[in-house]
């Protein structure tokens, strides 16, 4: 199964719109701690026992620092579980910092 993806643009244009959809973060806590956009943490580690989390209705939006981890998240969870509604945030947390928001910290 393919891995969906939306761009930091599309994130932030369906924030400004109000449009429905669940941020997950895949970052450990101390990465969470020192920047976060918002999203309910769910660290990597933690994904097999919260692997329930992920099966929500409408879009699930999964990001880490760079996109490699969330991408993983969502592999693993297409496989695992057939979820198709899951779209990784290309560049995560760095491109929401460059793109969108530069007066956040990056790591």
């Amino acid at each position: 199964m393919e891995i969906k993806s939306i761009t930091v643009q599309q994130l932030k244009e369906m924030r400004d719109n109000k449009e429905p959809f669940h941020l997950i973060d895949v970052r450990e806590q101390h990465e969470y701690t020192l920047v976060n956009i918002g999203a309910e943490l769910i660290p990597v580690s933690l994904v097999p026992v919260k692997i329930d989390d992920f099966d929500r209705e409408g879009k699930v939006i999964v990001h880490c620092r760079s996109g490699a981890r969330s991408a993983n998240v969502i592999h693993q969870l297409q496989q695992l579980r057939g979820l198709d509604n899951l779209y990784n945030l290309e560049g995560g947390i760095l491109a929401w910092a460059k793109e969108i928001d530069p007066s956040l910290p990056t790591y």
